[in-house]
């Protein structure tokens, strides 16, 4: 046969490239198989030893190293008919969008228009916004839709001369935008859900959106977390070097706390115990001696600080806040960083950070007016413990809230905002523009914060937190941060989410139970094993070594086969 070489080269390669894309999927095997043995039936145990590893290597192929995430990212994925989980249909209300556009006028005709339009998309595959410019001209008379929507937010798009075509045009473009928002703003929460591999899609020409959460167990967890209405924000914050000596004050507390059993002593009800909460009084603020005595006995540890587990259990023991939650600081140096930024955890050490600091001996110790909020995104740091590897850090924000309790600024105040490049270098910058009420508020809040910083919080999540260099008037902003054009288009989106109420409400929902998964595989290989044996003994008994030959060809198809799925 011509080119047997060629097709046995062929052969090989594939082969290599199906035996890789399969590793990673035993490899995941291995580490959850670990997990399971570690957790012995302890859900809680076994997901904190997943997390444990999720950003370190576990796969090594000499020259390339592989977390247990990106080996996650390309195991065989199991759909929800074998994992179990949730199965969720959306739909972005586009009728909320046009009210809102319209600053839900109580004009009859409009309101009419609506209603008609509703009900029309019923038995039409015709859009929401064409099915109410249509509706609304047969009530009107073919009024000019221009008298609706000449609102302040759209005044830059719409005037009193726009014809219905432009107007029409206008709210495909907006309705469009919050569609996309929404589905941005989902993709985020369920990122922070926790699910492995996730799916979700926006369906083209259509307002829905559809997520399958394989392996969900909490499924009205999912559905109010799906179904909220985003919450954008912006709030001023505290300056990290005027509120470090307090941190390091807070450590000793929960020191304090530790060393009286406040670990193991809290009540099923979440009180403290008795001989802890006398302690939650308000202090005196420590001296400036004392805190710089704690330090130099930090840096003086520091120093001699070994890399084996016994070191490290001591220096956790002795501040255990801080072995935690990384203080924006080089304590070896003293110098304390400066921006909103208090301190960095690693995404398993995040929830021992929220109890320590929610502390009410800790609340004494900080201003009554912080609040403290996660970022959204990880950001990656080199690992000192292994080299060539990194570990994924949410960093910790000092927001400072006014005596009401409520954000100086709210996202319904942003009537548009894009991404574009800045005028010097290739960065990306974010370009924001508010609406009459929110240009004054937006200039009285930078005109305070100069040279300190503003977060931009959605969900309570801090996304950006730029640096105010001065006042800003007319509504006009620009926000920079060394941005990739994807990373300015996410803040632009993010900006736009909180500009129309677009709420996501789920039309249909289905659970499908992990046994009911766990049965289907179990059916499956089952089959699949009692069809292969039968398969290959007929052809051996039958062929002789004709057989054998097609048994190691039928071998060979079903491995290059489950490579393939799984690259």
């Amino acid at each position: 046969m011509q080119n047997k070489g060629a097709i046995r080269l062929v052969a090989i390669l594939l082969g290599i490239a199906c035996l890789y894309q399969l590793s990673f999927t035993f490899v995941t095997r291995h580490v959850e198989n670990k997990a399971a043995e570690y957790g012995a039936g302890d859900p809680a145990k076994e997901q904190h030893y997943i997390d444990s590893v999720r950003n370190q290597p576990v796969y090594s192929l000499g020259f390339i190293s592989f977390t247990y995430k990106e080996c996650k990212d390309k195991e065989l994925n199991l759909g929800l008919d074998l994992r179990g989980g949730m199965n969720v249909m959306l739909e972005i209300s586009v009728e909320d969008v046009v009210k809102a556009l319209a600053n839900n006028s109580k004009d009859p005709i409009f309101n009419q228009a609506i209603v008609q339009a509703r009900e029309a998309q019923k038995t039409s595959t015709e859009d929401f916004v064409g099915l109410f410019a249509k509706a609304y001209a047969n009530l009107s008379g073919n009024a000019p839709l221009a008298l609706v929507f000449n609102t302040p937010d759209l005044k830059e798009q719409i005037n009193p001369t726009s014809t219905n075509e432009e107007v029409v045009k206008v709210l495909r473009a907006q309705a469009e935008s919050a569609i996309e928002n929404s589905y941005n703003v989902l993709s985020k929460r369920i990122d922070r859900f926790g699910v492995t591999q996730p799916n979700i899609q926006r369906l083209k020409n259509s307002g829905r959106v559809l997520v399958e959460l394989p392996g969900v167990k909490e499924p009205e967890r999912v559905r109010k977390l799906l179904q909220g209405t985003a919450n954008l924000e912006f709030w001023a914050t505290y300056d990290n070097s005027a509120i470090h000596p307090m941190f390091m004050q807070a450590d000793r507390a929960v020191k304090e706390y530790l060393d009286l059993g406040g670990e193991t002593a809290v009540t099923a009800e979440g009180t403290l115990p008795e001989a802890v909460a006398e302690t939650a009084g308000t202090p005196d603020a420590a001296p400036a001696e004392e805190v710089k005595k704690e330090e130099n006995d930090l840096f003086a540890q520091l120093d001699t600080l070994g890399t084996s587990s016994a070191d490290k259990e001591a220096f956790a023991k002795e501040y255990p806040l801080r072995s935690k939650l990384t203080f924006n600081d080089d304590p070896r140096s003293g110098q304390v960083f400066g921006g909103p930024v208090v301190g960095r955890a690693a995404f398993t050490d995040t929830s021992a950070v929220n109890k320590y600091l929610a502390l009410p001996q800790v609340k004494a110790i900080l201003p009554r007016d912080l609040r403290l909020m996660w970022g959204v995104k990880p950001i990656e740091i080199d690992n000192d413990a292994v080299a060539g590897s990194k570990d994924a850090v949410f960093e910790l924000y000092a927001i400072k809230v006014p005596s009401n309790g409520m954000a100086p600024l709210d996202g319904g105040a942003v009537t548009n905002a894009h991404e574009e490049y800045s005028e010097h270098g290739a960065d990306a910058r974010v370009s924001m523009s508010m609406n009459s009420v929110g240009t004054k508020q937006w200039a009285r809040l930078t005109a305070d914060n100069v040279g300190s910083s503003i977060a931009i919080v959605l969900d309570g999540y801090v996304y950006s937190a730029p640096t105010v260099q001065n006042a800003i008037e007319g509504g006009q902003s620009s926000i920079t941060g060394r941005f990739t054009i994807q990373e300015a288009r996410d803040l632009a989106n993010v900006l736009k989410s909180g500009k129309l109420p677009a709420p996501a409400r789920i039309v249909q929902d289905t659970v499908v139970g992990p046994s009911l998964g766990q049965e289907s595989i179990n059916s499956g290989m089952s089959s699949l094993i009692l069809a292969v044996c039968l398969v290959l003994l007929y052809m051996a008994l039958y062929y002789n070594k004709g057989g054998l030959i097609a048994n190691v060809a039928l071998i060979c198809n079903l491995f290059f086969l489950f490579g393939v799925l799984a690259s």
